[in-house]
């Protein structure tokens, strides 16, 4: 194996000449960094990174940590992979910390990344409390950003989306296009995303004098299943209904093909719309409706912000990003006979 030493003596330098260079610590000539970066190639050699990263105090690398409950979803590969390929402009690796299913595992898995050393971290949280994060970024000298929760003492820490506000527009559209009996299938009820949208939704029908029927929510589980198993509730109930909102893409799927084995067209008789505007919702049949999240933007600002604050910058400043509907085949308007 090549040693530094044998790098040193084929770029003609000192070894300590040869530390710098790999550090980025003190000064060494353009043309002295081209020969030692020459020499390392020719000889093969491979920095110890565990001995750089002590000398350097920077791992180049960012942590993420996400609950396991969500990595079944297209949802999440979509952030996965935007969060992998942003690092990875970023010149760092990633890795990945599960959150599993409690608030302790969050904290554990936080923990985790602190102490494999990562530059900073990207909390996606499910169980801790907005003060419980704003308590961790206070306590830690490594930057952290949340990702999806606004947080009330570190804003500028946060990227979020108005998750309730996307949800009353997106129902206040149908409702303009003249439903008025809309069926809701939350998503677990134990997600603040879940809880903001349930309540965006109820929003919209208060703000349109619209009365709240207990028939028409259903508890879904983020799924194709529960959403299929939500559109059989809501016909086993007799309920009455022209338009249905899922609160995720992977639920309006699965209410679309319970809808079709039961004999009701979509949009004749009964429209849908989804969120998150899954990759697949334009091809399906019909083409799904569905509320965009900017998940793409909203990772590109969070790393963006994470290097920043690496660099020695400093935000004053919070971004909510807002949700769009997106119409598709899916819905239609609803004319009163």
């Amino acid at each position: 194996m090549t040693t530094m030493l044998e790098v040193a003596k084929r770029a003609g330098v000192s070894k300590a000449t040869v530390s710098r260079v790999l550090s980025g610590n003190g000064y060494v000539s353009q043309e002295t960094k081209d020969r030692v970066f020459q020499a390392i190639e020719e000889s093969g050699y491979r920095p110890n990174l565990l001995a750089r990263n002590l000398a350097t105090k920077r791992t180049q690398t960012l942590g993420l940590v996400v609950t396991n409950t969500l990595y079944h979803g297209v949802y999440f590969s979509e952030l996965l992979f935007h969060a992998a390929r942003m690092t990875e402009e970023k010149g760092r690796q990633l890795i990945l910390a599960d959150g599993k299913h409690s608030a302790d595992e969050e904290r554990e898995a936080i923990q985790y990344l602190l102490d494999m050393r990562c530059d900073a971290i990207i909390i996606y949280p499910r169980f801790l409390s907005v003060d419980e994060m704003d308590e961790i970024i206070e306590k830690q000298e490594q930057p952290i950003m949340v990702l999806n929760r606004r947080l009330r003492k570190n804003s500028s820490h946060c990227v979020w989306s108005d998750h309730k506000t996307s949800c009353q527009d997106a129902v206040s559209q149908l409702i303009a296009m003249g439903h008025r009996d809309i069926a809701f299938i939350t998503g677990s009820l134990d997600s603040p995303t879940g809880i903001e949208r349930l309540s965006g939704y109820k929003e919209a029908l208060l703000q349109h004098y619209i009365p709240l029927r207990d028939e028409l929510q259903v508890e879904g589980k983020w799924t194709p299943e529960s959403g299929a198993a939500g559109v059989a509730t809501l016909l086993e109930r007799n309920a009455k209904f022209t338009a249905l909102v899922a609160s995720n893409d992977d639920m309006a799927i699965g209410a679309l093909k319970q809808l079709h084995e039961s004999g009701i067209a979509t949009p004749g008789e009964v429209s849908v719309v989804g969120f998150d505007d899954v990759a697949i919702a334009p091809y399906i049949v019909p083409s799904l409706s569905s509320v965009r999240i900017p998940v793409t933007e909203m990772i590109k600002e969070t790393i963006s912000r994470l290097i920043f604050m690496l660099d020695g910058g400093e935000f004053n400043y919070q971004q909510a990003f807002p949700g769009e509907l997106i119409l598709r085949d899916s819905v239609a308007a609803h004319v009163h006979v």
